[in-house]
């Protein structure tokens, strides 16, 4: 970490749209827009009384479905940036992850409003429903996240520490997950899709070797792997829930009579990012090669898993 890297003001006071040298960034203004158009379009549905008979529950249920998208999301930086080879992702990292726990806070404030601001019974509420609980927990560890996402942060904790404290966030994302089954009442579809996802970028994780992309086969390997963890995910919950019998449920993800199951959406997205480490690969060997002596370029510092 570079002594200018420490110095550079904290991006919460500074543009977010401007990178680390204080330069303007179209693709840090890009991300940001693309951050708050869920927000845009929840406050256009609310303005149009376009969220239902019971809005509130509507807007809860957005707020808290774009936090743990977002949130996986932060979790991608990281796959992107060494399959691209593109070191300037990592500028986005720590804005996503600001984003996650932004909308997860206005997913607890829409709830809190929604009792009239009762906290008396909010707090009963988190304390004795086991799913607001781990959710509660989750929404703690990201503000934990946030509050410390500067490089202030860094520096006071050192790096060795700050690092350590942010792998929390692959333990807040599974108690997101397990929050966003739990809360779903009938159809679980969207929340196996999102837990499968999880499952691809921690696979990634597994398989890749440290600071770098994994080989092209164990990308391909990730694809049938990501996609029956997630059959065996959707299987066993409705297993355990309903007591629906396992194989049935299990052979069901590869039938697409009635639409695509999540396993075989997760299925051909590991595929789309199998493509995008084969793109990698093919970009890197168009790329010059680097001149004797030539400094390699540095990455700028980023906070996040």
């Amino acid at each position: 970490m570079t002594a200018r890297a420490l110095s550079a003001p904290a991006p919460f006071l500074s543009a977010p749209w401007r990178d680390r040298q204080g330069e303007f960034s179209p693709f840090k203004l890009a991300v940001l827009v693309g951050l708050c158009l869920p927000a845009l379009w929840l406050a256009w549905l609310a303005a149009t009384y376009s969220l239902g008979p019971r809005p509130y529950t509507e807007a809860i249920h957005l707020t808290g479905l774009w936090a743990i998208r977002i949130l996986l999301l932060s979790l991608l930086v990281t796959p992107l940036r060494q399959m691209l080879r593109q070191p300037r992702v990592m500028l986005v990292r720590r804005m996503v992850g600001v984003a996650a726990m932004v909308y997860a806070l206005a997913h607890l404030l829409l709830y809190v409003s929604d009792t009239g601001f009762d906290l008396g019974k909010v707090v009963s509420e988190i304390v004795l429903r086991f799913y607001l609980t781990i959710g509660f927990i989750a929404l703690a560890g990201l503000v934990a996240l946030g509050v410390t996402s500067t490089d202030g942060w860094v520096k006071r904790m050192g790096g060795k520490r700050w690092q350590l404290l942010h792998r929390i966030v692959y333990g807040i994302a599974i108690l997101g997950l397990v929050h966003f089954v739990l809360q779903t009442k009938l159809d679980v579809t969207e929340a196996m899709l999102t837990a499968g996802l999880f499952l691809w970028l921690m696979g990634y994780r597994l398989l890749s070797p440290k600071g770098a992309a994994p080989p092209l086969w164990r990308l391909a390997l990730l694809v049938p792997l990501a996609a029956l963890g997630t059959a065996l995910l959707e299987a066993g919950w409705y297993g355990i829930g309903t007591g629906a019998p396992f194989w049935p449920v299990l052979m069901a993800n590869l039938d697409v009579e009635f639409g695509l199951r999540p396993a075989l959406w997760v299925g051909i997205v590991s595929a789309g990012m199998l493509v995008v480490g084969i793109l990698g690969r093919r970009l890197q060997a168009r790329k010059p090669p680097r001149r004797r002596g030539a400094a390699p370029a540095k990455e700028a510092h980023a906070v996040g898993p």
